[in-house]
């Protein structure tokens, strides 16, 4: 389960090899560690192609909210305390689910259009295998150029942290497909759905669901290199 990558590539080159029209992000700073709930670009459609930041974690399904909020006001009602279940479903935190696996969801469905779909641009990023080190950085290669994750995204209302209350946040999240050699020798269970072509971007930006989730599938074995062990940011995290 991916929960850090690193985009270090700079802005014009993102804006260059995506084929951005408009762009809605100040200056975009290297991020050689993006993690959960992190602001971070995308690309997504609109008036033309867009360059955009959002915070790392799509809404999480409904079920798992209302377990959260159960065991929550089990342990209010322990304590003698009052609780308003609906108010305390609604003020639930939800940090997001980074990662999509299952795109035949109810949950997930919703967003799988191509309004909603999104390109993640990365330069690395990490599975966490502690026997091989902690945290094992991949890449491409070891210049680490730019590529990209599937993902989707969406403008939602909710409690992301405590302190915050409830924000109205563009959030995004991308899919997961089973892993290829090199990424399940260090994390068997999955690796993020990436696109390392034109035509794959394009492909799932505008084609139909049923043509563009032809593209959750591992890449080749032999098309990722180990570029890092044992470190939480990607240490070649400067701009390129």
């Amino acid at each position: 389960m991916c929960n850090l990558y690193s985009i270090t590539t700079n802005q014009a080159a993102i804006i260059a090899l995506f084929r951005v029209v408009n762009r809605y992000v100040g200056n975009l700073a290297p991020m050689p560690g993006v993690f959960p709930d992190y602001q971070a670009p995308i690309v997504r459609a609109g008036e033309g192609r867009e360059l955009a930041t959002a915070r790392w974690g799509m809404p999480s399904s409904q079920h798992a909210l209302m377990e959260a909020t159960k065991k929550r006001a089990a342990k209010l009602e322990a304590k003698g305390k009052p609780v308003d279940f609906k108010q305390l479903l609604r003020m639930e935190p939800d940090s997001g689910t980074t990662n999509i696996r299952n795109v035949k969801s109810k949950h997930w469905t919703r967003w799988l259009g191509p309004e909603h779909r999104c390109v993640v641009p990365f330069n690395s990023f990490s599975e966490f295998n502690k026997a091989e080190g902690g945290d094992i950085w991949f890449a491409l290669d070891e210049t680490r150029p730019l590529a990209c994750f599937a993902g989707i995204w969406t403008n939602w209302t909710s409690v992301r942290k405590v302190k915050e209350g409830e924000t109205t946040n563009d959030l995004y999240a991308f899919l997961t497909t089973e892993p290829n050699a090199e990424v399940g020798a260090i994390h068997p269970k999955a690796m993020p759905v990436i696109l390392t072509t034109f035509d794959e971007v394009e492909t799932w930006m505008t084609a139909p669901p049923d043509e563009a989730l032809k593209l959750q599938r591992p890449l080749s074995d032999g098309s990722l290199r180990i570029v890092a062990r044992g470190v939480k940011e990607d240490p070649a995290g400067q701009a390129a």
